[in-house]
């Protein structure tokens, strides 16, 4: 039943042999990882990869903190470039501020441009004249006619007469400090809220009382003539003459 013991034909490493110091096969490479390499003259060493990385780094962080050249002047130059062109102005308004805008929040960017530019015009205190086209639309033709344009973007700032942009172009002005220098020599304004309107430069109208209907027994109900699509009149008593 059990395999009869045979002589075995593996032959056995002689470990007696000086020659060798690791007689076993998979032991050979040891020998040669142990012994120490012979010195070789220094050569200049490259910068690794790791090392170009870090001077890169290096540099774009210094890029990123250094203060940008003179942006405020080159905004402000090309603002001048821009007015450099034909003008537009508006008669009947070189004393006050003149600005377009919309009260609607109906798109976020316009309706928070809008609240920028006021708030910043309002902060020099002088003579404002707003003029909100969602509570009127004549606004909207009075101004298409000025710019000669179709399609606008609000807000639209007259100073003097003249004009001067949008919301871009008033933050520059303001960031650059140009913007005192436009409004100097203007009428200050009002310090107290208007006692017809409460500031909303509007009222209702007299003759349809706000519905912009009248009605007669010939004709029945046809529109009122004497106030805009939302049934108000200008305020006489704090609102400009329409240009």
């Amino acid at each position: 039943m059990w395999r009869s013991w045979g002589k075995s034909t593996v032959k056995i490493h002689d470990t007696s042999s000086p020659s060798t110091l690791f007689p076993c096969s998979s032991f050979k490479d040891i020998q040669d990882l142990c012994t120490e390499e012979p010195s070789q003259p220094s050569t200049s060493k490259k910068p690794s990869i790791f090392h170009r990385v870090r001077r890169t780094n290096s540099l774009l962080r210094a890029w990123s903190t250094r203060p940008p050249e003179s942006s405020t002047t080159s905004d402000v130059a090309t603002l001048s470039r821009t007015q450099s062109g034909p003008s537009i102005s508006i008669p009947g308004a070189e004393k006050r501020i003149v600005v377009y805008f919309t009260s609607l929040r109906v798109v976020r960017r316009t309706f928070e441009d809008c609240k920028i530019v006021r708030s910043i015009l309002r902060g020099f205190r002088v003579s404002i004249d707003e003029r909100d086209l969602s509570m009127d639309s004549v606004f909207l033709t009075e101004l298409q006619q000025i710019l000669g344009q179709n399609k606008l973007t609000l807000p639209r700032v007259f100073i003097g007469g003249r004009y001067v942009g949008g919301a871009e172009e008033i933050r520059q002005l303001h960031e650059s400090g140009e913007l005192k220098k436009f409004v100097e020599g203007l009428p200050a304004a009002e310090p107290s809220v208007c006692d017809a309107c409460g500031g909303y430069r509007f009222i209702l109208c007299d003759e349809c009382h706000g519905s912009h209907k009248l009605y007669t027994e010939k004709n029945g109900f046809k529109c009122c003539t004497e106030c805009n699509e939302n049934g108000l009149i200008r305020c006489p008593s704090c609102s400009c003459a329409p240009l």
